[in-house]
Parts: structure tokens; C-alpha cells; sequence
């Protein structure tokens, strides 16, 4: 670490849980964030800003004027743009010292597997369960750590899913994908501001956590977040051992 890095990130280093070793490890890391909108734009300016060396942001859709609401990436000069390139350049004038890698295309399953063995930590931050089943198997596969969040409305949801650890449970067993679950999309259902701000928030400090290997993560736990009364519920959240993802995985 030079001279700039140790003035750059001194507040981090002052922290006894972190010092030089753990900004140590932030600047080797990688990262894999799943969406450059609501969600991923809080969490990518703090991995970058915390200083995670390699940030890779996949996301194949354009920056459209509903999106400014709250995804605070993106400005009114790239409405038209793709997500990824835009939060990159967002990001590069934020921090020059780490690599932000744009990926421009939707992710398909094989992509994923590729994408996600090369992580040391991968940010869930789509708005879809079809994408959230597909990120979760490929991290349960090459046992990569996930840290998932969810918004709509005013209801937001945040937890971490370790897949290194053999008793932790995936994001199948709570919510199998052979169970039909409603949609919900913020064109219909709307969602508040700052709450993915809160939720995204959540995201980049559970992955930068596990990525120093410090404090307790939400691993086996489900936080849900009611905004409109700010209330918080945390529940339990057990594997299963006849999980369809890491069940069959797990007897492999």
C-alpha cells in the first residue's frame, strides 16, 4: 500500500476490525455486482469508494428518465446509455486507484458460471427472481458468498448467503424456484427513493465485511425493512437439506 492509499483510506485503517491488513485485502479483492440500478448504484460507490480493487457491474439495460428517481448513478446527459458503461464512468471520477470492469449484456446461466468463479464476493442487486435463482445457483456452485437485497414499495429485504459454509442456507431454501412467487415491478408498484439507497447500503457493508473476514454477517438471517413506519424484522433463515440448489449440490 503507498503513501496516497494509506491517506486515502487512513479512516478505514484507524478502525482496530480493519487496519492495513483488511484495506489490504479490499484492494486485492474482487467483486461481482448484478445490476447497475437502484440497488447496485449505493453499493458500487462504496465498494469503489472503500477501495475494492476489481468491481465488475453486469447490467444490459439503458438509462431511462424513470430511473433517476433513485438509481444515483446515472444523470440526464446519459439517459439512452447502458447502465454499466454509465456507472463506470461514474465510478472512475470517484476513485482512479481500483479497476471498474462494464459488462453490457444480460448474463445467461453459463455467463453467470463464468462471471462468479472468479469473484470473491458477488452483489445480487437485480429486480428479478428468474436472475436471482440463477446468480444463487452459480455462487452455490463455486462457492462464492452472495449477498442478496430486494426492494419494492416501501419494503426492502437485505441478507448474505455464504455458500463456503456447509450449514448456511442458499436463497433457494427460502424461496424455492419451484414455488410460484408474484412479480413485482417498480413500474407498476412504484418504489420509494431511499430505500434502495438503505438496502444498497446494506449490500456494500455485508460484502466489504466478508471480504476483511470481520464482524458477524447476515448469514441465516433475512432482514425486512417496513420504510414506511421504519421498522425492522430480522428472521431465522435455516438451510434445507432437500433444497432443490444446494441440497442436490450438497450430495454431489
Amino acid at each position: 500500500m503507498n503513501d496516497q492509499q494509506l491517506l486515502r483510506y487512513s479512516r478505514h485503517i484507524l478502525l482496530d476490525e480493519i487496519g492495513i491488513e483488511g484495506q489490504s485485502k479490499l484492494l486485492t479483492a474482487k467483486a461481482l455486482i448484478i445490476g447497475a440500478g437502484g440497488l447496485g448504484s449505493p453499493a458500487a460507490f462504496y465498494l469503489t469508494s472503500a477501495g475494492v480493487g476489481h468491481i465488475t457491474l453486469v447490467d444490459h439495460d439503458q438509462v431511462d428518465l424513470t430511473n433517476l428517481q433513485r438509481q444515483i448513478l446515472h444523470t440526464e446527459q446519459r439517459i439512452g446509455s447502458n447502465k454499466a458503461d454509465s456507472a463506470k464512468l461514474t465510478l472512475e471520477q470517484l476513485n482512479t486507484g481500483i479497476q471498474i470492469n462494464a459488462l453490457c449484456e444480460r448474463a445467461d446461466a453459463d455467463r453467470l458460471q463464468q462471471l462468479i468463479s472468479a469473484a470473491d464476493v458477488v452483489l445480487d442487486c437485480s429486480d428479478n427472481f428468474a436472475t436471482r435463482h440463477a446468480v444463487n445457483r452459480a455462487c452455490v456452485m463455486h462457492r462464492v458468498p452472495l449477498v442478496s437485497g430486494a426492494s419494492i414499495g416501501f419494503d426492502g429485504q437485505c441478507s448474505v448467503f455464504d455458500h463456503r459454509k456447509e450449514d448456511a442456507p442458499c436463497y433457494a431454501c427460502i424461496f424455492p424456484p419451484e414455488m410460484h412467487f408474484e412479480e413485482a415491478h417498480c413500474s407498476t408498484m412504484g418504489v420509494f427513493a431511499p430505500l434502495v439507497g438503505i438496502i444498497g447500503t446494506m449490500q456494500a457493508a455485508e460484502a466489504l465485511k466478508l471480504l476483511m473476514g470481520i464482524g458477524v454477517s447476515l448469514a441465516g438471517r433475512l432482514l425486512l425493512l417496513d420504510a414506511r413506519n421504519m421498522e425492522w424484522h430480522s428472521i431465522q433463515a435455516a438451510r434445507n437439506p432437500h433444497c432443490t440448489v444446494c441440497g442436490d449440490l450438497a450430495a454431489v
